[in-house]
């Protein structure tokens, strides 16, 4: 995980991949990409509340 990155950048990460898609339901790869794209903006909103 990206402990820089900004919670912001990290969800226009997230925006960008779902708009990409087709839509329907996620295969199992790209659940899986999902769930690293959020797992990096939940690290990066927890950094920043800490720091605050």
């Amino acid at each position: 995980m990206n402990p820089s990155i900004a919670p912001d950048e990290a969800n226009e990460r997230i925006r960008a991949f779902m708009a990409a898609r087709p839509g329907g339901a996620l295969s199992p790869e790209e659940q899986a990409e999902y769930e690293q794209l959020l797992a990096v903006w939940a690290e990066a909103v927890h950094t920043r509340s800490a720091s605050a």
